[in-house]
């Protein structure tokens, strides 16, 4: 098997509220809620798994909702600034009524590399896109009793990096990561690689003069990048490694297998296996119903749900 990095995995995010972070990606984007399980440093506060049907890699946004009065993030350099998700073509006059319905604040729609697309936040100030992809997205997306198929939200399209230089992250993305320049649009310039056909996608913002951002709600908290099992992860580790980028040893998160770094431009970086999957725990059908405990914290399980609220 080729050591490949297969796009990406998932991304992690913080929050404030957990019902409202529920309940917006949930009820109001139309995600499936695959996992509810804890923060594995702290396990006091939730860590939610939104995705499709299955938790397919490439679609998994999970966040951790620290509670009300957390401090604001900062958008700026060194961080992940905008996710991008895809969706097919023709649904964004449906998303634009729909973000109007819950008062959502977004842009107008607009276009960039040859793509329409609406920007807009979350109730926590995180900046996501919906994008109508010029290439084609053949994946099964999940579907609501108010989403259907033809404006659900399919997986990631891209994830934007900002930064006030690009080189050293790019050259993480084409030498180690196996991606390729294909595009600039002035100064932002698009990534991709050919190894799978969606989730391919990394546009490196280049902002020379902007402040460092700050990570705390409302932001990306790191962005993971799929390999296929654990032999490729711990080649990559060597690579990185080498690099003296102060890369982990290799964690294991119940449901994927990571290895985190932080590339020279400030953004916090992981890769993350396709092994062992999220029906580990749980079957397909119930996905997301029960709280989920690593073994460390199992005997403490009456004590954390005391403490977490209640998510239906």
């Amino acid at each position: 098997m080729e050591n490949k990095i297969l796009g990406i995995h998932h991304i992690t995010a913080i929050a404030g509220d957990a019902k409202r972070n529920f309940n917006f990606y949930s009820n109001v984007l139309g995600l499936r809620f695959i996992k509810k399980t804890v923060n594995f440093d702290d396990p006091g506060t939730y860590h939610f798994y939104f995705g499709d049907e299955i938790g397919s890699a490439g679609t998994i946004l999970t966040f951790f909702p620290w509670g009300e009065g957390i401090q604001q993030g900062r958008k700026g350099s060194g961080m992940a600034t905008e996710i991008g998700y895809s969706v097919p073509k023709g649904s964004l006059d449906f998303w634009v009524k729909r973000l109007d319905q819950h008062n959502v604040i977004y842009n107008k729609p607009s276009e960039k590399f040859g793509e329409r697309y609406v920007s807009f936040l979350d109730p926590d100030g995180l900046k996501l896109e919906l994008i109508e992809s010029k290439t084609a997205d053949n994946r099964k997306a999940w579907e609501t009793d108010e989403i259907k198929a033809d404006h659900a939200l399919k997986g990631f399209h891209n994830i934007t990096l900002t930064l006030n230089n690009i080189r050293a992250t790019a050259a993480i993305l084409t030498d180690i990561f196996g991606y390729k320049l294909i595009d600039q649009d002035v100064n932002r310039f698009r990534y991709t690689t050919d190894t799978v056909e969606t989730a391919a996608i990394v546009d490196l913002v280049e902002l020379p003069d902007e402040k460092r951002g700050h990570v705390a709600n409302g932001s990306v908290h790191h962005v993971a990048f799929r390999v296929k099992n654990d032999e490729i992860l711990m080649y990559f580790r060597e690579k990185i490694d080498a690099l003296e980028l102060g890369i982990t040893p290799q964690i294991d998160r119940q449901y994927f297998h990571s290895l985190y770094f932080r590339e020279p431009g400030g953004v916090l970086f992981e890769i993350a296996t396709d092994n062992p999957g999220f029906t580990v725990d749980e079957t397909l059908e119930n996905l997301g119903k029960g709280l989920k405990l690593p073994s460390q914290y199992e005997s403490r399980r009456e004590d954390i749900e005391k403490h977490l609220v209640k998510i239906n």
